[in-house]
């Protein structure tokens, strides 16, 4: 196997940029030209999903996830906590989302049975605050130095990440900052991104021409459904030093970070582990046609390249093997809605597809409201599209702060959305009276029973009617425990420990009293 430091060094040469784009160019001509001729229509809608999850041990401190973990159907991620599910793509209907439940309840128990013989368990949450045990800087800052590439010692052993990371570190001085309610850090890796947790869900589209209305449509539900979704809103406490803080740096006190602190704190962890050496996350600009998705991933700043005789070699056959290049920079396009093309096929003779990958959102405390955000953006979107409702009109400056709001107030937010009859509004009651009831007709046009709607839907338009999230739940939880006297550190780790404990009962937020 070639040597990972070896790799990087190559990915960050000028001449690997110069080949890596001149094949980008190349193979993106390429890709158009098929999308041009309806190369990627599909016989129907297809969902996927992928999962994030983190590994903690006996005491509930967070920790590195066993190989044998990986062994199942899981893959690492950034950090070496993390674990990732992927759910294979169905077909968008009532026996498809049983398929995509089914298996990734199938995988997320197998990984945890798995971590159990290590005395470990697998926690369904979007930010550890449970340090290991050397605390959180130190884990996040331990680096070592070989050969001129920096290696984050917490970081899975990939050529990929570790070049990513260098690129970076090689914009920004050597260090990147993180600045949120509370916190001012610098740290020497990109590593405090796996900080976060995240869900992701894919839509395939049959009809390419019709792509682009989908994804003005999408942009547009982005604020309102993170709003539902939030589940960050504290960093680990020993990140936090009120003491030595003063107002001009942010809360001094825990009840004033409480106040001040964002619902979802993943959002601008991960933006700004990246964006300050290129503004690469962020909310993408609307479409007028399919082809602008490539047009732009084109125009995208390169990251880290890799060619593809570096890590495979045969014959060229597959969409993934003849357009490696161009999928490579995809993986470093971080918008918070992102376009993927010939992505694994739902049925057969789907040879190649265009579908929505849907990437703001948390990772949620149980499988059942996972999935059940999977059915909430799959079922909108092909309602809203469907009764061709004039939210895709949304400008991106609206859908933007709308979605940045979320991030900072939760359900509280100012929500920008346009109605069925075309009036604007920031009416959350109208929002999401519309939202489930585009997202129930679009289930119900894809052939959902209503069974299986409610199943899914009901929890969380549940969250809505009695205003609980899981971030607004984690915050109360500090807040009671900081009334009854406890120290902040102590506040959060007892919170957390319930966290872990109601998540794996599988009860919905909404029941946890």
């Amino acid at each position: 196997m070639t040597d990972p430091v070896a790799l990087v060094a190559r990915s960050l040469a000028d001449e690997t940029r110069r080949e890596f784009d001149r094949r980008v160019d190349e193979q993106a001509a390429r890709v158009t030209d098929a999308l041009r001729a309806g190369r990627f229509d599909s016989p129907g809608f297809g969902l996927g999903l992928e999962l994030e999850a983190y590994a903690v041990d006996e005491a509930g401190r967070l920790a590195r996830v066993p190989d044998a973990v990986f062994e199942g159907r899981c893959e690492r991620e950034l950090g070496r906590h993390n674990v990732e599910f992927n759910t294979e793509p169905t077909p968008f209907d009532g026996a498809g989302i049983a398929a995509q439940a089914a298996q990734l309840e199938r995988r997320v128990r197998k990984a945890q049975s798995d971590a159990e013989a290590d005395g470990l368990e697998i926690v369904l949450d979007a930010m550890w605050t449970r340090p290991p045990s050397e605390g959180t800087r130190e884990y996040l800052a331990a680096t070592a130095e070989r050969e001129g590439v920096t290696l984050a010692e917490n970081m899975t052993e990939s050529a990929r990440y570790y070049a990513i990371d260098n690129d970076v570190l090689a914009r920004t001085g050597g260090e990147i900052a993180l600045s949120v309610p509370g916190v001012e850090e610098t740290f020497p890796s990109l590593l405090f991104e796996s900080l976060t947790s995240s869900v992701q869900p894919h839509v395939q589209i049959p009809d390419v021409e019709a792509f682009p209305r989908y994804y003005n449509t999408a942009l547009g539900t982005l604020g309102p459904v993170l709003a539902l979704a939030t589940n960050s809103p504290l960093l680990p406490p020993d990140l936090y030093d009120f003491e030595k803080r003063d107002e001009s740096a942010g809360p001094t006190d825990p009840y004033a970070l409480l106040e001040a602190t964002h619902h979802e704190l993943r959002i601008p962890v991960f933006e700004q582990s990246v964006n300050r050496a290129w503004e690469k996350v962020r909310v993408p600009r609307r479409i007028e046609r399919t082809t602008d998705a490539i047009d732009r991933l084109v125009a995208d700043q390169t990251c880290a390249p890799f060619l593809r005789e570096w890590l495979a070699a045969g014959d060229r056959e597959e969409f993934a093997d003849r357009f490696w290049e161009l999928d490579h920079k995809r993986g470093t396009y971080w918008r918070w809605l992102r376009t993927v093309v010939g992505g694994q096929p739902v049925a057969e003779g789907d040879r190649w597809s265009v579908r929505l990958e849907y990437r703001p959102l948390p990772t949620q405390p149980t499988v059942a409201e996972t999935v059940g955000l999977q059915c909430l953006v799959a079922g909108l979107l092909r309602g809203l599209v469907g009764a061709a409702h004039p939210i895709a009109t949304l400008e991106r400056e609206a859908a933007a702060a709308s979605f940045y709001d979320a991030v900072a107030n939760g359900l509280e937010a100012d929500l920008a959305w346009i109605t069925a009859d075309g009036d604007r509004t920031s009416d959350r009651d109208v929002i999401y009276d519309e939202l489930f009831a585009f997202a129930r007709r679009g289930l119900r046009e894809q052939g959902v029973s209503d069974e299986t709607i409610e199943t899914y839907l009901s929890p969380l338009e549940a969250r809505w009617t009695e205003r609980t999230t899981p971030s607004r739940w984690k915050l109360e939880r500090v807040c009671d425990r900081l009334d009854a006297g406890e120290r902040f550190v102590d506040a959060v780790t007892g919170m957390q420990s319930e966290y872990v404990r109601r998540a794996g009962a599988n009860e919905p937020i909404t029941r946890w009293s």
